[in-house]
């Protein structure tokens, strides 16, 4: 089972880095906890940017991060004050099928592939904290001692986020010069979304 925890997160880790590498973007995978490092680093040189991400998959309504992986990115986060903007990003994902236990057996869910980016810059505040814990429906909290307190970071878009709102808005945009009577084609890999 830990085997199959650790290729899903190395998976996720690696579709991560793929998204994020365009032009304006390099991102690289560090190895993650095992040398001390958060997951992903990606950087922007153009418009100074620096993420710092953990990233976690599963198949379960709740994911969690320990205090000492966010340590981690918020120290890289910090080394590098030459960027202008520099965060410490949460990354989930929850996965499509749902795992949970029904009579002694495992059994499987179907459900929507959902993701959440969150910005964890303010959590360099919170001192006695244990992990950090985001639900299926994006609700985020921190678990102290053994309680579970409320706590709203708030979402990151993604590079690779802004592209796909901007085809979608191009679509919409061209659908309705098409019902206005002007001609104008435009396809889009997200053309499905309409």
């Amino acid at each position: 089972m830990r085997n199959i925890r650790r290729s899903r997160g190395y998976s996720y880790e690696h579709a991560l880095v793929q998204r994020l590498n365009t032009e304006l973007w390099n991102a690289r995978r560090l190895g993650g906890s095992s040398i001390g490092l958060p997951d992903i680093i990606a950087v922007n040189n153009i418009e100074a940017i620096l993420l710092s991400i953990e990233a976690k998959s599963g198949t379960g309504d709740s994911l969690y991060v320990p205090s000492d992986q966010i340590n981690r990115c918020l120290q890289i986060r910090d080394m590098f004050s030459f960027y202008k903007s520099r965060h410490a990003i949460l990354a989930f994902k929850f996965m499509r099928k749902k795992r949970f236990k029904r009579k002694g057996g495992i059994v499987y869910e179907q459900r929507k592939l959902v993701e959440y980016y969150k910005i964890a810059d303010k959590l360099d505040k919170i001192t006695d904290m244990t992990m950090i814990k985001c639900t299926y429906q994006g609700k985020t909290f921190f678990i102290r001692d053994s309680q579970c307190i409320k706590l709203n970071l708030p979402n990151y878009t993604m590079p690779f986020q802004k592209v796909i709102r901007s085809e979608v808005k191009n679509l919409l945009r061209s659908k309705s010069l098409l019902k206005t009577g002007r001609r104008r084609t435009f396809m889009s890999r997200y053309s499905h979304l309409t």
